[in-house]
Formats: structure tokens, C-alpha cells, sequence
């Protein structure tokens, strides 16, 4: 029923409804016009006839022509009229039809009608006097004229006006049939020409439509034909174009925009986390410098090794805060992508004997074994800077936690590579005790510590492996930590240049 209703609001179908009723309407007119125009025009015509006739037989006359009767009888034919002419005497000079008088009867009675008032005086004028009379014994109706020529003869001339009115039936008949094929082939054509107007108009309207919900997929197909609807094709098309570019352009802007307040969101969050988190770190070394520096503003040890001591300590806390700054700042800028970084193809194997070289004092401390268990080249591509800050931090972990198993304690490198994934697992190993579960997730945020005071004599800031997070997610690679039966192993995936 909606599609129906829709269908009756469409262009098309109101454009074909309004042609038709048009058409109707004419035909409709036409036979209005038949009914009760034609029959007073045909009279008046025929009127007209009368007086041209009554004007040519006065002027055969009064020339004198020699074939009148010819003539006569040639204008009687020709406009099927009775024709009757008498002479002052009221002698029969000619008559077109022997029947002119027994039509009206007895003479007597004809000329009571020719000379009285009955009938309806159609026309009385300089002497022609034109009537409509009834002749009740046949019941025909006739059109008179009756007029005095020049030379004294009396005309008369008649026409029946049932003719009229046949041809008005005969016409009306006519109308009708033609009217019912002039509705089928105007039917064709309306639907047609509605078709024709009302397809390019629904298209239109469909293009305007999608336009509305943002869709400018669709487009007007442009013609040869150089009208309005071609017209307005095209300027939808450009407008259409124009909307599809500044919508465009704003979303581009939006995105652009949003991104603008999200940095400067992940900014203030990211000075917000910085001053929490320096604030928090900063506390113990603040107060030790404070001590110490007040000890030695109050003279508490007069001997010159306590005071050394004493400035030892305040430069040490000293530099330890400048370091742990300076590694915050750098952490935070990986964390939120203020990093760029320069990848190329080296080789990982180089890469950590260079690590373990560097931590080789470490090592000798803790008395603790190193093994690198993969010696070949494998060629990696990512950022070799930051790469041997993640290993770095990897060994350096595995050496404050490493412990002595069932008579073993050794550190343990080993790179394993996946074809098919074109990755290669760098693991580091260490002897030593587990991590616990719900430690294993914590020990990646900033300054977690398991053991805060032996990470703290070894002067551990607590974000190094919060560095191997931020690293490794820019890269989007795998990293973790896995509890083995006589120690941990931390992992990282790099890509393999194959």
C-alpha cells in the first residue's frame, strides 16, 4: 500500500494523470462544442448560404442571362435548397421541386405562412425576412427565405434543418470513436513522454537523496541533448563533486584536529605522569642529599674522610637523580611515539658480544658464566641503538637476579630463528629464582621493584624493563618473560632480513 502511495506521488505518474485529463478534457470540449455550438454555427452558415443565393438570383436577373434556369437549378443542387420564383401575378416563374407547395399543403395555407407572423423570424433585413418554421403534417422543420427581387418576383427558398442536426449526431458519433483512439495512442505517447521527462527527474531525485546520507558514488549520465533537466544534471554532478571534496577535506581537518587534542591530551597526561612519578623517585635521594648536606653544614663529623664521605654521597644521590631524569624523559617520549627510529640491517650475534663486553665488569663481580649459544650471522632490521639498550637491559637484569641452582649459575644468550616467520627470538637467560605470577605482568610498569633494596644497592632506577616495552611495542614485536625449572628466560622477537 506505502509503494502504491509513493508510486501516485512519483513525477511520472503525475505527469502521465495530467497529460491524460488534458486530453480528456479536449476531446470532452469538443463534444460540448458540437452539441450546442456547431448546431448554431451550421445555422448561421447556412443563413449566409440563404442571402448569397437570394444576391445571385437578383443579379441573374437584372443582367438578363439567358441560361437562368440552368443557373438556378446548378445553385440548387449544389447547396440542396428549394428554390421557388413568382411573378407579380403570383404565377409560378420557376421552382427547383414540384413538391415545394404540397410540402406546406393547399396554397392557401402556404402562404399564410409566408405572410403571417408563425414561425421564428431568424433574420428580417432590407427586405429578406429569413424564418425557422414547423411543417406539422410531415414534421419537418425548414430555414425560409422570402424576398422581393428587383423586377417585382417573389423568391422563396428553403433548406430542411434535420440535416443539422444529423450531422450534429453523426459528428458526436464520430468524437466518440476517434475519442477512443485518440486515448490509446495518447496513452502510448503520455507514458512516453512521462517516461521520458519523469525517469531523468527520479534519477536526479535519487542522486539528491544519496547525496543527503553523504553517498556521491552515483552521477548523473549526462546526454547530448542540450535542455534544463541535462542542465541540472550537470550542476548536481559538480555540486555533487564539490560537497564530495569539502566533506572530504573537513574529515582530513577532523581527523588532523583530533589527533592535534588527542597529542596534546597524551602531553599533559604524560607531564602529569612525569612530575608523579619524579616527584615519587626523587624522595629518598632528596633526603638523603638533605641529610648529608646538613651534616656537613653542622659540622656532625669534623674529620676530613667524613666529610669526604659525606660529599660522596650527595654527588652520587646527585647523579643518580640525573640520570634517572634524563632515562624518564627518554621513556616517556618512546612510551607516546616522540621517537623516531633509524632501522637498518645488522647483526644481532655482533651486536650482543658488543653487550656482554660492556657488562663484562658485571659479570666478574657476580662470578656469573656467560654463554652465547648462537655464533653465526643473523642479520636483523630495526634500530641497533635501541635494540642494545633492550638486550643491555635484558643482561643486566639477569645478572643483579642470578643465583647459584644445583651447583650452576650461568647467563645464557640464545637466538632462535622462524623461517616461515621471518623472525628470530632472542633469549636471555639466567639461573636463579622464579618470578611469581602475579609479578609477572607488574615487573613492566615504571618502578616496580621485586626487591627494592637490593635494586637499589645495585642502583637500578626501575624502569629498565619498562624501556623494553616501549621499544618493542613501537615495533609491534613480541616480548615476555618465561619461569623455567632452574631460572627465568626473558625473550624478544626482531624481524630477520631473509
Amino acid at each position: 500500500m506505502k509503494k502504491f502511495k509513493n508510486a501516485l506521488k512519483s513525477v511520472r505518474v503525475k505527469l502521465f494523470m495530467t497529460l491524460s485529463l488534458v486530453i480528456l478534457l479536449i476531446i470532452l470540449f469538443l463534444i460540448l462544442v458540437n452539441n450546442f455550438v456547431f448546431g448554431q454555427f451550421y445555422l448561421y452558415s447556412k443563413t449566409r448560404a440563404l442571402k448569397s443565393v437570394y444576391e445571385a438570383v437578383n443579379y441573374y436577373y437584372n443582367t438578363e442571362n439567358g441560361d437562368l434556369e440552368s443557373q438556378l437549378e446548378k445553385i440548387a443542387i449544389n447547396n440542396n435548397f428549394d428554390i421557388l420564383i413568382k411573378n407579380d401575378q403570383n404565377v409560378n416563374v420557376f421552382t427547383s421541386n414540384k413538391d415545394f407547395f404540397s410540402a406546406f399543403g393547399q396554397m392557401n395555407e402556404m402562404t399564410n405562412k409566408l405572410n403571417t407572423n408563425s414561425g421564428e423570424v431568424i433574420e428580417d433585413n432590407d427586405g429578406v425576412t429569413i424564418k425557422k418554421i414547423m411543417d406539422h403534417k410531415n414534421g419537418i422543420t425548414y430555414i425560409l427565405l422570402s424576398a422581393m427581387l428587383d423586377n417585382g418576383y417573389l423568391l422563396y427558398i428553403r433548406i430542411p434543418i434535420t440535416s443539422i442536426q444529423e450531422s450534429v449526431k453523426i459528428s458526436n458519433n464520430f468524437l466518440y470513436l476517434m475519442a477512443g483512439f485518440t486515448i490509446l495512442i495518447a496513452a502510448v505517447i503520455v507514458s512516453y513522454v512521462s517516461r521520458k521527462f519523469g525517469d531523468p527527474i527520479s534519477e536526479l531525485n535519487d542522486i539528491a537523496r544519496r547525496m543527503s546520507n553523504l553517498d556521491f558514488s552515483h552521477k548523473y549520465r549526462i546526454t547530448d541533448a542540450d535542455d534544463e533537466i541535462n542542465n541540472l544534471g550537470k550542476s548536481i554532478n559538480a555540486m555533487s563533486d564539490k560537497l564530495e571534496k569539502t566533506i572530504k577535506q573537513l574529515r582530513n581537518t577532523n581527523i588532523e584536529l583530533e589527533k592535534d587534542i588527542e597529542e596534546k591530551s597524551q602531553i599533559d597526561e604524560m607531564r602529569k605522569s612525569f612530575i608523579s612519578d619524579v616527584s615519587h623517585e626523587l624522595k629518598t635521594p632528596i633526603a638523603l642529599i638533605q641529610g648529608y648536606s646538613e651534616g656537613l653544614l653542622e659540622n656532625v663529623n669534623t674529620d676530613e674522610e667524613s666529610r669526604k664521605f659525606y660529599a660522596e654521597v650527595i654527588l652520587d644521590e646527585t647523579n643518580k637523580m640525573d640520570r634517572l631524569v634524563k632515562q624518564l624523559l627518554e621513556l616517556m617520549k618512546l612510551e607516546y611515539g616522540k621517537r623516531e627510529f633509524e632501522d637498518k640491517e645488522f647483526n644481532i650475534v655482533e651486536l650482543e658480544k658488543e653487550v656482554i663486553r660492556k657488562s663484562q665488569v658485571m659479570l666478574d663481580e657476580k662470578q656469573a658464566e656467560i654463554k652465547l649459544e648462537t655464533l653465526e650471522e643473523i642479520n636483523v632490521f630495526a634500530d641497533d641503538f635501541y635494540i642494545e639498550q633492550v638486550i643491555s637491559n635484558y643482561l643486566t637484569n639477569a645478572v643483579k637476579h642470578i643465583k647459584e641452582v644445583e651447583g650452576e649459575k650461568y647467563i645464557r644468550i640464545e637466538n632462535e630463528v622462524d623461517i616461515e616467520k621471518s623472525k628470530v627470538r632472542v633469549k636471555v637467560f639466567n639461573t636463579g629464582d622464579n618470578i611469581e605470577e602475579e609479578n609477572i605482568a607488574r615487573i613492566w610498569n615504571r618502578f616496580y621493584k621485586i626487591d627494592e633494596s637490593r635494586n637499589r644497592e645495585n642502583g637500578g632506577t626501575g624502569i629498565g624493563l619498562s624501556f623494553v616495552k616501549a621499544i618493542m611495542g613501537n615495533y609491534g614485536n613480541v616480548y615476555g618473560v618465561i619461569n623455567k625449572d632452574n631460572g627465568v628466560e626473558f625473550y624478544l622477537e626482531l624481524d630477520v632480513k631473509m
